[in-house]
């Protein structure tokens, strides 16, 4: 299965690229993966949040395909550890969709439109950290569960 993860806003340091192609590149050994940032939205800076909200929703939607398993990456999502992410991950890569996405929405969250739509709602913290952060965060924590899922040396317990 392909895994896509989609970003909505660009990342504006140079650490946190380089620290996400580090994790892009490892994860290919094990799965194919992708990494998009999604266009901005035209004229962002003039709309207010819910409708900043809705056409970032729109953009997603327009990606997805019926097939698609939709985990958002949410601050109201389920929270893991990194064993038992490894063991959920296995088990959301053995389900049939055609591609499994996981989103992390831009600064104001995602609209009504997304949340209907998701397969899943996960969580890394319940600390909040800036959409740029959780970019790398979650990439690194892919990398480490599918190392944990084929019993390598990286995580240590």
């Amino acid at each position: 299965m392909k895994v896509h993860v989609y970003y909505i806003g660009k990342t504006s340091e140079a650490y946190l690229r380089e620290g996400e192609a580090i994790y892009t590149k490892r994860l290919k050994h094990y799965l194919p993966v992708t990494f998009e940032v999604l266009p901005d939205v035209k004229g962002a800076g003039k709309m207010k949040a819910d409708q900043l909200k809705e056409k970032e929703g729109e953009l997603v939607l327009a990606r997805l395909q019926s097939t698609d398993g939709l985990i958002l990456l949410d601050e109201g999502g389920k929270q893991f550890g990194s064993v038992d992410f490894a063991h959920w991950l296995d088990k959301q890569l053995q389900r049939p969709y055609r591609r499994l996405v996981f989103l992390v929405g831009g600064a104001y969250g995602f609209p009504p439109a997304i949340y209907e739509r998701a397969n899943g709602k996960l969580s890394l913290s319940k600390m909040t950290f800036s959409h740029q952060m959780i970019r790398l965060f979650f990439a690194e924590q892919l990398y480490r569960g599918m190392t944990i899922l084929r019993g390598e040396k990286y995580h240590n317990e």
